[in-house]
């Protein structure tokens, strides 16, 4: 094909009357029929099918991103990381790893969804055929990650309803849940006050004190402060080991079950509800943290706290350990290849900027994790002073920092049931934003496989709902903790570094960061050959040798699964390897299957080849397919990715009613597969008829 003068491009008709729809085009002034145009057969089997629903407004959108991506882990990781690598200095490689690895990857997951407007298995299904089989090990690692996460949420509810009282129930020992090494501060400080001496939750006076070593044996006696054993005996129940399952708390059955009865009335009508309710759960947590803040800075010792979280150590920049701990925590915080970037942004409209909201959400992201950081350590400063402690021996993360340290802190305030209920509240819609994605991903999985059930969709929220209670009733056992643990380890660890590799392997270099780009244009705009190549860079060396360092740097730094002191079995650790390869599995035995469907005419070469190629069903977010060549269905030689097609404004069928908008995505045959038409051009160009 020639390259076309656009200035002699006309329109004669454009009819949609004829099925499937005909139209002639004169192209320099004389009629070609070798542009027959036919409507792509499958465009017109999703016009038949139930819409799958828009957000109703870009915010709502934009709220649920940045609720899915500032998670848990910005408020009880990343203070203890930046504590841990250097303090102030943490902030240039976690920076440095945004811009290089968390940012391209959300922006390519966000664009590719939009695009496509599918969920992660019907698009993968579509974009290549070999590797369907990512998308489903995406909603896997989603499903696995979504029983458990909402138990930490069943916590939040827990600690919630108990703080509820005029008296903290982890403020002191008490002997229904305490043991002999339960050592309560406050306790002790009354008992000194009486000139006495605290030992197994027993007050000594001075006199018997001294005549049987008791203030000697204080000493060197194990404390565990009621917080921490209020959390272990009461509220988890905890057995010795994962081997001791024991019986079901019902406290903690009750909590799980609130909240998926939670999350399923926020996701019942899709996203048209839960991007109402993202107006609250993802500013909320904004407001309690300043007002934290406020407080936090205010009390004796937070001034110690802060200035051992800033303190720079420059020293640090020169250890491998820093920089990976920076690209771990970024991948993880952004949550790219788990599918829920990709589902959230299949509900956009055609021309929402995506490249915006990733640059919004990443900004975000850091400015949250590293105010989260003053306010924890502003917090953690004020009990070393209470304990007259360093700071180091107070600093915790993770579940040990909300359901622990922060327990321990709010009984030293006044109005302590206040602060209680404030952080939990934080801390439960913090977990909330992030299950809504978890399960909108699975949900999403379900209603692409079957668009017929999109009009029973409550249903099948209601189906999925009660599939992660019954699964997650394993999670409230006595031996939960260590299950908990064990999955948090394994499930999204490295098949999800090995799913996003390979997805900037399909993306950038076999489909094309050209023609990515060419396609993201169609929905944000023209942009710049510096905005161009710097994406294409990033997408086909930077990001991909990025997530190679991290992957290479968790192999290194791999250990077995511990909790605390307890050490797991070695049939846990195989349990966990299992659980952690069954999505890396899957993507290898549903390309395995895909290989043996293919032509048996066709050798393995060119079966794989073959099905490294776009399907014909592959094209833009409800737009009609309208194919030049349709005859070239029939080869098994066609590359849908170079088809020309016509693209039309809108969702109808009916091109009538766009007659005076009609655009045209001319390619000229000569592309490479990467955007370049091999005369220094694009291959397509977009002409308005």
């Amino acid at each position: 094909s020639a390259k076309v003068d656009k200035s002699h491009i006309t329109k004669e008709t454009i009819t949609s009357t004829a099925s499937p729809i005909q139209a002639v085009t004169t192209l320099g002034g004389v009629d070609s029929h070798a542009a027959l145009l036919a409507l792509d057969t499958n465009a017109q089997n999703e016009a038949n099918e139930p819409e799958r629903g828009n957000w109703t407004g870009r915010f709502d959108f934009l709220l649920s991103l940045l609720g899915y991506s500032v998670g848990l882990g910005n408020v009880w990781r990343f203070p203890y990381l930046c504590y841990n690598n250097g303090g102030g200095a943490f902030l240039i490689p976690f920076t440095i790893m945004l811009i290089i690895a968390g940012l391209p990857l959300m922006f390519m997951e966000l664009s590719f969804g939009q695009y496509a407007a599918l969920g992660p298995v019907a698009i993968y299904r579509r974009f290549c055929p070999l590797f369907r089989g990512l998308g489903t090990g995406m909603v896997i690692v989603s499903a696995i990650v979504m029983l458990y996460y909402n138990l930490i949420i069943a916590w939040t509810i827990f600690y919630m309803f108990a703080s509820f009282r005029t008296e903290l129930p982890w403020q002191n020992c008490e002997p229904e849940w305490s043991t002999e090494n339960c050592f309560s501060y406050e306790m002790a400080d009354k008992c000194e006050a009486l000139n006495g001496t605290f030992y197994l939750r027993i007050c000594y006076n001075a006199t018997y004190a001294d005549e049987h070593n008791i203030t000697e044996m204080t000493v060197n006696a194990l404390k565990r402060p009621p917080a921490e054993e209020y959390f272990n005996n009461y509220v988890l129940g905890l057995s010795s080991g994962i081997e001791e399952t024991g019986g079901i708390k019902i406290s903690l059955a009750i909590c799980l079950f609130c909240a998926w009865v939670i999350v399923f009335l926020c996701l019942c009508k899709g996203v048209q509800s839960s991007g109402k309710v993202v107006y609250f759960t993802a500013l909320f947590p904004y407001v309690v943290l300043v007002i934290l803040f406020i407080r936090g800075v205010t009390l004796p010792g937070a001034v110690t706290g802060v200035l051992f979280y800033l303190t720079p150590d420059w020293k640090q920049l020169a250890n491998a350990q820093v920089w990976g701990d920076a690209a771990v925590q970024i991948f993880f915080a952004l949550s790219p290849a788990w599918g829920g970037l990709i589902t959230l942004s299949s509900y956009n409209k055609f021309s929402n900027n995506c490249y915006k909201d990733s640059l919004i959400v990443a900004v975000c992201n850091i400015g949250t994790s590293f105010f989260a950081g003053l306010v924890i350590f502003s917090i953690i400063g004020f009990l070393a002073h209470e304990l007259d402690v360093d700071v180091e021996k107070v600093v915790d993360q993770g579940a040990g920092l909300a359901f622990i340290v922060y327990p321990e802190v709010v009984t030293r305030l006044p109005i302590s049931p206040v602060w209680a209920v404030l952080f939990f509240v934080m801390l439960l819609t913090l977990g909330l934003d992030s299950q809504f994605a978890l399960m909108e991903t699975v949900t999403t999985a379900i209603l692409d496989k079957f668009p017929n059930l999109r009009q029973y969709k409550t249903w099948v929220v209601l189906f999925v709902g009660v599939f992660g209670y019954i699964g997650g009733l394993g999670f409230t056992t006595r031996s939960g903790m260590y299950w908990l643990q064990l999955m948090d380890k394994y499930a999204a660890n490295w098949s999800v570094l090995l799913i996003a590799i390979s997805e900037c392997v399909l993306i950038a270099w076999i489909y094309g960061s050209r023609r990515f780009l060419n396609d993201i244009q169609g929905m944000i705009g023209k942009r710049s050959r510096t905005w161009i190549m710097f994406w294409s860079i990033m997408w086909r060396f930077i990001t991909p040798a990025t997530l190679l360092f991290i992957l290479f740097f968790n192999w290194v730094e791999y250990k077995p699964a511990t909790y605390g002191h307890y050490i797991y079995p070695m049939w846990a650790d195989a349990v966990g390897w299992i659980v952690g390869l069954l999505p890396v599995f899957v993507i290898f035995a549903v390309a395995f299957q895909q290989i043996c469907k293919a032509p048996d005419s066709m050798s393995l070469k060119e079966r794989i080849k073959y099905l490294l190629k776009p399907t014909p069903e592959w094209g833009p977010a409800g737009r009609p397919r309208i194919n030049l060549h349709p005859e070239r269905y029939e080869s098994e030689n066609y590359d849908p990715a170079a088809n020309t097609s016509i693209l039309t404004e809108g969702l109808p069928t009916d091109l009538s009613i766009y007659e005076d908008n009609l655009t045209v995505i001319y390619h000229n045959g000569n592309g490479d597969g990467n955007g370049n038409d091999g005369n220094g051009g694009m291959e397509d160009e977009a002409l308005q008829l």
